[in-house]
């Protein structure tokens, strides 16, 4: 049986269940398969924190409690193991251990290149980047100022399906990018459904994990500059607009913004804050409004959101910014994109008013294009592994 190693960071960002999904996604996805699984993480020691988000050492931390607790829920902890520092110390297995696991592997599946530590990286025979922030991981490489490079690789692949066509504005670095999808493992998400929708929700971080990216002569904008753009919608629509939204206190006129236009706010690490209430909140919403970052619609990127996709698998219909898709998925029933206010009105209009039929076709869109077992085949047979 083959071995293949997933890296993501899942410790680094304790709480955060829409990325546990993500990153787990893609290990039981594996598994689903055939292959025999690992999911390996780095951390620094100075990024742990205690509950209170202060620093401490990493056996006191929210890190490790957190990457015990989800590998746990995912049932892979016993194939899962957290490398601190440069080796330092390992949890899940001994340092002997994980280097005979590294040597033995067919394949590292690099998601945003988070592996990186040249005494575990440069044994493993075949090494797989996946991006999953497109735009960001190619300016990034072509800033000198920043060290990010992404060299070393055997297979890159992004999720910005537009990469390399003429209105795409992500440079390819010379990179001979493959296009892959996030997969979801739709046993995990069954159909839930509901008699009519009662709310467009969304799980979201009004800034995301990144600053603005300066770049060929322009800004490229954050998740906050395009949510203000549609912040009235609201008022123009007949059904609740919900958002599970971490927001800074330093963006307290945004909020204050948000209330005025008729958001409704709740607590994301309340509702959504492990992989369990994460996926309760998605399926006993009505359906998703979403806008994106910037840099994903500014560059035409193709980009499309894996929390997304498991509105679409829980059979809820999904009301998302345009970044290219309608160039790559089926949308119009099930998946609705916009640009404009008016795009936006009218597509939720269009959700409320046929809702049971945009519901199936939520499910079918998630069915025929985001299926684990299809895209991770896909995936395997295209860096050339087999279980």
């Amino acid at each position: 049986m083959s071995i293949v190693i997933v890296s993501g960071a899942l410790a680094n960002k304790p709480g955060n269940a829409g990325g546990a999904w993500e990153r787990m996604s893609w290990v039981v996805g594996l598994q689903r398969l055939g292959f025999e699984v690992w999911f390996l993480e780095q951390i620094a020691s100075s990024a742990c924190i205690d509950a209170a988000g202060q620093s401490c050492d990493i056996t006191a931390s929210a890190n490790l409690a957190w990457f015990h607790s989800a590998t746990r829920w995912f049932q892979v902890e016993n194939r899962s193991a957290l490398v601190v520092d440069e080796g330092h110390a390992c949890y899940g297995l001994a340092w002997p251990q994980l280097l005979q696991l590294v040597d033995a592997a067919a394949l590292l599946v690099n998601l945003s290149g988070h592996l990186s530590l040249p005494t575990l990286w440069s044994r493993i025979h075949r090494k797989a980047y996946v991006d999953v922030d497109p735009g960001f991981t190619q300016f990034w490489h072509l800033d000198p100022a920043i060290r990010f490079r992404l060299q070393g690789h055997d297979d890159y692949f992004t999720i910005a399906e537009n990469i390399g066509k003429s209105d795409c504005g992500i440079p390819t670095c010379g990179i001979p990018w493959r296009s892959t999808r996030q997969p979801v493992v739709l046993d995990h998400w069954p159909v839930s459904p509901l008699d009519a929708c009662d709310r467009f929700t969304t799980v979201a971080s009004w800034r995301g994990a990144f600053g603005p990216v300066q770049a060929e002569g322009r800004t490229f904008g954050l998740k906050a500059h395009e949510f203000r753009k549609f912040i009235e919608l609201p008022s123009r629509v007949s059904a609740t607009c919900e958002l599970a939204l971490n927001i800074d206190r330093a963006d307290k006129r945004d909020h204050i913004a948000l209330n005025k236009n008729g958001w409704r706010f709740v607590d994301p690490q309340t509702v959504a804050g492990d992989p369990a209430a994460f996926r309760e909140y998605v399926q006993q919403s009505g359906a998703e409004f979403s806008v994106a970052q910037g840099i994903y619609v500014e560059t035409s990127s193709g980009w499309f959101s894996d929390r997304s996709i498991r509105y679409l698998a829980s059979g809820k219909p999904v009301l998302v910014q345009d970044t290219g898709l309608s160039e790559i998925l089926p949308v119009g029933k099930g998946l609705i994109v916009f640009r404009t206010m008016h795009e936006a009105v009218s597509g939720a209009e269009t959700i409320l008013d046929d809702y049971p039929v945009h519901c199936r076709a939520a499910r079918a869109v998630a069915e025929e294009q985001f299926d684990s077992d299809v895209v991770l085949s896909r995936f395997a047979a295209e860096t050339g592994i087999a279980p």
